[in-house]
């Protein structure tokens, strides 16, 4: 289906989406929820069928939620609650499903393939109405003051130009959007040379294996399509030409000390890994999210998270802009916020996968003795477990400090500032009992009071939801002792904390923020 969208086709969009990878439609999904008219191009003809990008951590599952599609994912993935570690004949196995299950409805990595991702997201938009146009790849991009123009290809050699408000380049480590911007994208590509393959194997049990060998890594994920198995590990440095069967199994046999046979496989492919950031996601109307704007190694499966994070951080923004109901200045906050994380996501995988692929002898010498005695030591203190969950799934990001963080609390008993991710969990809101993410808004700031249900002024609060009931709802959890009040965006950060009864500070907060006559 390659549907040319709108009856008045020649007006301008709100946006542009410009790539439908994961990223892309994550985007495309959260403006649409918003009501704002989007538009997706993307130049491949069909949509992806090989697994590509597998691993959905638990802080995308909370964010796609809040559109109703992560039931789907976990529905249709594989759950890991471990992972295994092997080196010299020696196993350990670290748990992984119970550091964090408090605060997230989550708690596991989630391995499902590319494809069937894109497909689900895909059927959420399509209830929508929003189609992606295959085959339209993006061969120019000019922008004035109010509009950016886009000349895209289309698959029987014609070209239309395509004009939005906005236009974000969501397609990939060589993207169009960004030549065209004019964004340069600087860093390195390692000379290893790697291989990924979705394989049927023998002698793994279950979760996550990693084989620390004295040349390198192997790791094996369970993955539910095309094959039980996806298997990544480095190519010998004399390979050439494309990986075969027997190569991988060489390679395979020589890291497990023979302990695991592969065959069957349903996809392989070579790769080099990169390292490159941009040095700003804005130029005008034209703004940059995922691989568009970085790429690293695939080390601790982030790089499909913080491209889907940024599109959900990038959406209600821009949903708002285009509403009306906040200035384009709201959009300076996305850079502000999501370029930090790609830079340090950026360097921590760059640290990893250094440590992981060094030759140095040293390196080589203690990787595979230290790695399956020294991890199940670390993963037997509670604080460190948790911290290494929250770290790989991206719940500890957060944008403390940060131009939409406002923190007017003098005391701070349970550890949540502004710019923090709320933590989910079992509360009782409004006199029911459920999960706190589920009562919070998708589209809009959510006000939550936290305290006695007198402690708030009833009128103030009609007050506050009547002035600001576009962008505003408000949500009573019921708990004893201090009386907190949290604003919480729409992508489930805490803007604006404050303690007690005083909701002048939302108000103000909200007018700083949106900058505009929303009220």
């Amino acid at each position: 289906m390659n549907p040319r969208p709108r009856s008045d086709a020649g007006a301008p969009a709100d946006v542009l989406v410009v790539g439908a990878g994961p990223t892309g439609l994550a985007l495309a999904l959260e403006l649409a929820a918003q009501g704002v008219d989007v538009r997706v191009v993307d130049a491949a003809p069909d949509a992806v069928h090989e697994s590509r990008a597998m691993v959905i951590q638990a802080r995308t599952l909370e964010l796609l939620d809040r559109h109703g599609v992560a039931d789907d994912l976990v529905s249709a993935g594989d759950h890991a609650g471990s992972v295994t570690v092997h080196g010299r004949g020696r196993a350990a196995t670290i748990p992984l499903f119970d550091a964090a299950v408090a605060e997230t409805a989550y708690p596991f990595l989630l391995f499902l393939s590319q494809a069937e991702t894109e497909r689900i997201l895909l059927g959420h938009l399509a209830r929508r109405e929003v189609y992606v146009e295959r085959a339209s790849p993006v061969v120019a991009v000019e922008q004035d003051g109010d509009l950016v123009t886009c000349t895209v290809g289309r698959g029987d050699g014609d070209a239309e130009r395509v004009t939005a408000r906005y236009v974000v380049g969501c397609d990939g480590a060589h993207s169009a959007v960004r030549a065209g911007a004019g964004i340069a994208f600087r860093g390195r590509t390692y000379p290893q040379s790697f291989v990924l393959a979705d394989v049927e194997a023998d002698g793994l049990g279950d979760g996550v294996h990693a084989y620390v060998g004295p040349t390198g890594l192997v790791f094996f994920f369970p993955l539910a399509h095309p094959a039980p198995w996806r298997v990544l590990t480095a190519r010998p440095a004399e390979a050439r030409g494309a990986t075969t069967l027997g190569e991988l199994q060489r390679v395979v046999a020589a890291q497990t000390g023979g302990g695991v046979t592969v065959r069957d496989p349903a996809w392989m492919t070579d790769f080099s890994i990169s390292e490159r950031c941009v040095d700003r996601l804005r130029a005008g109307r034209v703004l940059l999210a995922g691989d568009a704007a970085h790429i690293h190694s695939p080390a601790g499966g982030q790089g499909m998270n913080t491209g889907i994070q940024d599109a959900v951080n990038l959406g209600w923004k821009l949903a708002l802009v285009c509403r009306g109901m906040a200035t384009p200045a709201l959009l300076d906050t996305y850079e502000a916020e999501r370029l930090p994380v790609a830079r340090r996501v950026v360097a921590t995988t760059g640290r990893a996968f250094r440590v992981a692929t060094s030759s140095n002898p040293l390196v080589r010498f203690l990787r595979p003795r230290a790695a399956p005695r020294v991890l199940p030591l670390l993963a037997r203190v509670p604080a460190l477990r948790r911290a290494g969950f929250r770290a790989v799934s991206e719940l500890d990001v957060g944008y403390r400090g940060g131009p939409l963080a406002v923190d007017a609390s003098g005391r701070r008993t349970d550890g949540v500032r502004a710019g923090d991710r709320l933590p989910d969990g079992q509360v009782v809101v409004d006199g029911l009992e459920g999960r706190l993410h589920r009562n919070l808004s998708a589209t809009s700031f959510t006000l939550v009071l936290r305290g006695p249900a007198d402690r708030w002024s009833a009128a103030d609060v009609r007050a506050l939801e009547a002035r600001w009931g576009a962008v505003l709802r408000t949500c009573r959890v019921g708990a004893a002792g201090q009386s907190t009040q949290l604003l919480v965006r729409p992508d489930g950060y805490v803007g604006h904390r404050a303690d007690g009864g005083d909701l002048s500070g939302v108000d103000r907060y909200l007018r700083s923020v949106l900058g505009s006559t929303a009220a």
